[in-house]
């Protein structure tokens, strides 16, 4: 298995970055494209990732991006930027660059929201959809809650005990399953993985993205763009935990058509961080399940 740092170049010349994870052995197997959420970067996918490569049966090849002033991509001299389209036309490019036509695709919150978007004009390209934490109704107190730490910290912390500290201030009470181990990891894609250089790992001028919603009014609902998906497999991951997807809502996406599949990851919040090995198998077993399925005449 090899993991590798790629960039490539935006339409308006913006350098990009991906992970490629790359199995031993070629398979055969649909590749998996993975995509964070609004603050979050390709590293959150690593142990994920690995483990999918590194499946002894099934190794798969795993691509994971992070969108433009995010994770190791240049930040935009323009926030304005910092929208679902241009995104979207960067991680269109991205899979050109990497050859690939047709994937699982795995959304974690913004994501998923990308996937949606995507399927009215690219469903081709979507094998099946694992959508973490994210669906076609946004609940507003988790937005609210985004909206007052996005771009907000105030001094970076100098350590991995201060980054934990200041991560189980905010998260704490949504992630208290996670262990020693567990913490750094959260603080390693977080902040970064250089304890020397720690810091906010996207472009603080994404909170200006976030001006335009007003919680005092309902938030449009998607079902539209999700219904573009009915007929793929489709499996929706919810933090037992979270304030962005509903009870409710977690339950209307599985009953919205047949085959809908659900998991709920005791203990976590928004979003599961999908390195739990109970997940993690979840996943594996739902992306194998879909093989078979696309392969089917």
């Amino acid at each position: 298995m090899s993991v590798e740092s790629r960039f490539y170049e935006a339409a308006d010349g913006l350098r990009l970055h991906m992970i490629d994870v790359a199995p031993a052995r070629d398979a055969g197997l649909l590749p998996v494209v993975c995509l964070c959420g609004l603050t979050r970067n390709a590293s959150d996918f690593v142990p994920l990732a690995e483990a999918l490569a590194g499946d002894p049966d099934h190794p798969r090849r795993v691509v994971a991006f992070d969108y433009r002033g995010r994770g190791r991509s240049d930040h935009d001299p323009d926030w304005r930027h910092y929208d679902l389209a241009t995104e979207r036309d960067d991680i269109l490019r991205g899979l050109a660059v990497c050859g690939i036509t047709r994937a699982h695709m795995i959304g974690t919150s913004r994501g998923g929201l990308h996937i949606m978007a995507m399927a009215p004009e690219h469903r081709a390209l979507i094998a099946s959809v694992v959508f973490n934490d994210i669906g076609p109704v946004l609940e507003r107190a988790g937005l609210a809650r985004i909206k007052g730490y996005v771009g907000k910290l105030p001094m970076p912390p100098r350590n991995y005990a201060e980054a934990i500290k200041l991560l189980k201030l905010g998260a704490g009470e949504h992630f208290d399953v996670l262990d020693a181990a567990g913490w750094l990891h959260h603080a390693r894609t977080t902040f970064g993985e250089d304890e020397q250089h720690l810091g906010l790992q996207y472009d603080p001028a994404l909170a200006r993205t976030l001006d335009a919603f007003d919680l005092s009014q309902p938030l449009p609902e998607m079902w539209d763009l999700y219904d573009t998906l009915r007929g793929l497999p489709v499996l929706v991951v919810r933090g037992e935990r979270s304030d962005l997807l509903s009870e409710a809502t977690f339950a209307a996406m599985l009953a919205r058509w047949p085959g809908s599949e659900g998991i709920v990851v005791p203990g976590q919040g928004h979003a599961p961080l999908l390195a739990d090995r109970p997940t993690i198998d979840k996943i594996s077993h739902f992306l194998s399940a879909s093989d078979h399925a696309a392969a089917a005449p």
